[in-house]
C-alpha cells in the first residue's frame, strides 16, 4: 500500500478563512485544533423533512391513494399548524442527540453540514410551515463548538423551490425567483444565518442555496443570486466562507458560478450512482472507477476554487424506501418511471439492510467508501449523506463505520482504491 501525503499547510479551520481572522479564531480558540481537509456528514432530515430519511413521520399515510402528504409542505398544510408545530417538535428535539455528535467526532468527522430552509429564518406566516428550529439549531452549534466540530450551515430550500424536490421543502413545480419577493427572502434567510454565525464560533460557512435546478432557474439568476449572498453574508459576518452549489452544470462551466474574485468561497457538487439507469447498471469495478475519475474532475477544479464533495453515500440502488418521492418506488426494481428492472431480475430486497449483506457486498461497500474518500480528498473533502436514517444503511454514516464499512479513521490518504 502506498500513501498519498497530507497537505503541506494545515488551514485554522475546516474550509478557508482570510489570515487575520483565523489567527484570531486560533487565539481566542485555543482548543480548536488545525485540520487540512473536510471530513464530513451532513445532519438531514432534522430541519427539512424527508420521507425517506424518517419514513415513520409519513407512514400514516403510506395507503393511501394519491397521498395529500408527500414533503413538509403537504405534512404541515395537512394536520395544521397546531399538530405539525406539536410533531415537529418532538421530532426536533429527538432527531439529533448530543451522543450522536459524540459519536460522529470519535469517528474522526470534523464538519457537520446543517440544512435548513427559508421557512425556519425568514418565514412567510401565510403558509403552512412551523417554525421553532432555532433552538434546536443553536443547541447543535454549541455541541458542535464543544466536540471540536466546524459546521456548514445549508439554506437547503427557498420559497417556490429551486429544484422541485421534496427536500426543498416542496415537491414539484420549480418555482424560485419566478418573483422578486423569492430572491428577497431567499437573502434575509442568509442575512438570519450569518448573523447566528457570528454568535457561534463553530460556524465555518454558509451554503448560499442547495442543489437549484439548471434546467428550472436560468443560471444568469443563480450566477446574480450567487454574487448577492457573497456580498450580503461577508458584510454581515466577513470571517464566513461561502459554500456554491454547481447547479447540475458540467464542469466546464464552474467558472461561472464562482468567479475567480470571490475568495473565500467553495465550489460544492453532489456526487450520486443511483439517479440514473446507466449509474445503476454499472459494475462493482465500474463504480469505483468513476468514483476515482470523478475525484480527478475536483482535483482539477480545485487548483482554481476550493472544492468539496458537498453529498454522495454508498447506495448503488435507488432501493431505499421512498428516496425517488413518498409512494414512489425504485429503477432498480421497475416500480418507478419503468415497469422493467434495470438489471434481469434485480430486486429490492435486502438492499438496504446491512445485516443481509454478504461477504463480497461488504467488500465492495468498503472498497466504495475508500474510493469514494480518496478520490474527494483529492480536492479539499467530502460530506456524507446522511449521519443517519431511520432504514436505509447504505446513507447512514454512523451505522456504517460502526460495522467497519466506512473506515475509523477517514483518511483518504491512507487508502490505496484509486491510482496516486
Amino acid at each position: 500500500m502506498h500513501f498519498r501525503p497530507l497537505l503541506a499547510t494545515l488551514l485554522a479551520a475546516v474550509v478557508s478563512l482570510p489570515k487575520d481572522v483565523a489567527d484570531a479564531a486560533t487565539v481566542h480558540e485555543p482548543r480548536r485544533h488545525p485540520v487540512d481537509v473536510v471530513r464530513g456528514v451532513n445532519l438531514g432530515g432534522l430541519f427539512v423533512l424527508e420521507p425517506w430519511i424518517t419514513p415513520s413521520l409519513f407512514s400514516e399515510w403510506e395507503l393511501t391513494p394519491q397521498s395529500p402528504v408527500v414533503d413538509e409542505w403537504s405534512y404541515c398544510t395537512v394536520l395544521g399548524k397546531t399538530e405539525c408545530m406539536r410533531r415537529l417538535n418532538s421530532h426536533w428535539e429527538s432527531w439529533v442527540q448530543e451522543s450522536d455528535i459524540s459519536t460522529l467526532a470519535s469517528m474522526h468527522i470534523n464538519t457537520l453540514r446543517i440544512p435548513i430552509g427559508y421557512w425556519a429564518l425568514a418565514p412567510d406566516l401565510s403558509e403552512p410551515y412551523v417554525q421553532g428550529q432555532i433552538p434546536y439549531l443553536r443547541r447543535i452549534l454549541d455541541w458542535a463548538a464543544a466536540y471540536n466540530l466546524r459546521v456548514i450551515l445549508d439554506l437547503h430550500g427557498v420559497p417556490g423551490s429551486q429544484n422541485g424536490f421534496d427536500n426543498s421543502g416542496q415537491r414539484g413545480e420549480i418555482s424560485w425567483a419566478k418573483r422578486p419577493s423569492d430572491i428577497r427572502q431567499s437573502l434575509d434567510s442568509l442575512a438570519v444565518l450569518a448573523r447566528i454565525a457570528n454568535e457561534h464560533r463553530s460556524v465555518a460557512a454558509i451554503q448560499a442555496v442547495n442543489e437549484p435546478a439548471n434546467w428550472g432557474v436560468p443560471k444568469g439568476v443563480i450566477t446574480q443570486y450567487y454574487l448577492q449572498a457573497y456580498q450580503l453574508v461577508k458584510s454581515i459576518a466577513p470571517r464566513i466562507t461561502l459554500v456554491f452549489h454547481d447547479a447540475f452544470l458540467p464542469v466546464s462551466e464552474w467558472s461561472e458560478l464562482v468567479p475567480a474574485n470571490m475568495t473565500g468561497s467553495y465550489l460544492d457538487t453532489h456526487i450520486y450512482h443511483v439517479f440514473s439507469e446507466d449509474s445503476l447498471r454499472l459494475s462493482y469495478d465500474s463504480h469505483l472507477s468513476k468514483a476515482c475519475t470523478d475525484g480527478e474532475k475536483l482535483k482539477q477544479f480545485n487548483t482554481r476554487s476550493p472544492t468539496i464533495c458537498g453529498e454522495f453515500s454508498l447506495a448503488t440502488t435507488d432501493c431505499a424506501r421512498w428516496l425517488n418521492g413518498f409512494q414512489r418506488g425504485a429503477r432498480w426494481d421497475g416500480t418507478y418511471l419503468t415497469t422493467k428492472s434495470v438489471l434481469p431480475g434485480s430486486t429490492c430486497a435486502g438492499q438496504e439492510d446491512l445485516s443481509t449483506w454478504n461477504v463480497e457486498r461488504r467488500m465492495f461497500m468498503r472498497n466504495f467508501a475508500m474510493a469514494q474518500i480518496q478520490a474527494y480528498e483529492k480536492a479539499n473533502g467530502w460530506i456524507f449523506w446522511n449521519f443517519k436514517t431511520e432504514n436505509a444503511d447504505s446513507w447512514n454514516y454512523i451505522k456504517l463505520a460502526q460495522a467497519g464499512i466506512i473506515p475509523n479513521p477517514p483518511a483518504g490518504s491512507a487508502f490505496d482504491i484509486c491510482p496516486a
